[in-house]
């Protein structure tokens, strides 16, 4: 009977070693090393005006930033994008008492938003950004002389990067990324 007794105990300790040591080798999910990017906070633009308009802006996240995804109709690839005061087009009217943030991006976009596909009036919060990590608000600022402007709410001055991108059809895309802290 001790015989058994030590087999079975012995089965189980390499058992138990095996699926430890498979435990171990498994690779961890997405890490700060992998969310390393050298974006920077510093003011960042591209492209020139133009005539097709705004009409759509989506948020979304992954596991290293958080995204807002400004869509026309139509090729567009202007834009400017910088830390600081964001004001209503226009108007005058500074956003930041509205727009909730540790930090806030303003974002110009060279390009008129125009009815009947973008319908958010200026100083309406045209983001929901309800379960996001990084990103806070998003409240428009309004169109004037061919340019749209977004206070963009974040929870703190963080790394971004700017780029455009063609589609779906016809249409095209800016994007905004923020990370969700600053590498280490």
């Amino acid at each position: 009977m001790t015989r058994i007794h030590g087999t079975r105990t012995l089965h189980r300790a390499a058992l138990t070693a095996l699926l430890l040591g498979a435990y171990l080798v498994v690779p961890a999910p997405a890490s700060a090393a992998a969310c390393a990017h050298d974006w920077g906070s510093a003011p960042k633009s591209g492209g020139g005006m133009h005539l097709p308009g705004l009409f759509r802006v989506i948020p979304s996240t992954s596991a290293c930033w958080d995204r807002l995804t400004f869509t026309f109709a139509g090729s567009v690839n202007g834009y400017r994008v910088r830390y600081g005061e964001t004001y209503t087009e226009g108007e005058g009217r500074a956003l930041s008492p509205y727009t909730a943030g540790g930090a806030l991006l303003n974002v110009t976009l060279l390009a008129p938003a125009q009815p009947p596909g973008f319908t958010v009036g200026t100083g309406a919060h045209a983001v929901n950004a309800i379960r996001y990590r990084t990103l806070r608000d998003g409240v428009f600022g309004g169109s004037f002389e061919g340019q749209s402007t977004f206070a963009v709410g974040v929870r703190a001055r963080l790394p971004f990067r700017v780029f455009t991108a063609a589609g779906p059809g016809g249409d095209s895309r800016i994007i905004l990324d923020v990370l969700h802290a600053w590498p280490r």
